[in-house]
């Protein structure tokens, strides 16, 4: 499977994990957490977090600064944002034109096909 350009696509695969998600509730709470304080939250290999923060900052949920020998991450108030408007736009029906909604238009607008399963 090609793996998508598009960042919105890219900022919501990245929290659709687990794992992931925990961290970014962790950083919703506490603000700024050092990279080894992570292990508290999720009961992985420093290796394994590690791997998930990359995630994160490729996408753009985290921000890091480094203190001494230690890295702190913390919520990029950007991808917050994205993420607001991506759920406004769903809520109020103005997802942008061109999104992978389905092939049905009218109007100009994409709408997604829902297929509901017959009993």
């Amino acid at each position: 499977m090609k793996r998508s350009l598009d960042p919105d696509v890219r900022l919501l695969r990245a929290i659709a994990d687990p794992v992931r998600l925990s961290i970014v509730r962790q950083l919703s709470a506490q603000g700024t957490v050092c990279a080894c304080d992570f292990t508290a939250c999720v009961a992985l290999s420093q290796p394994t977090i590690s791997h998930h923060l990359r995630v994160l900052r490729e996408a753009g949920w985290v921000t890091t600064e480094r203190r001494g020998t230690w890295i702190h991450y913390a919520l990029a108030p950007s991808a917050v944002e994205r993420l607001r408007t991506l759920a406004g736009e769903l809520d109020s029906g103005t997802a942008r034109a061109g999104g992978s909604f389905g092939p049905n238009t009218a109007g100009g607008r994409r709408h997604l096909s829902v297929v509901h399963p017959t009993d």
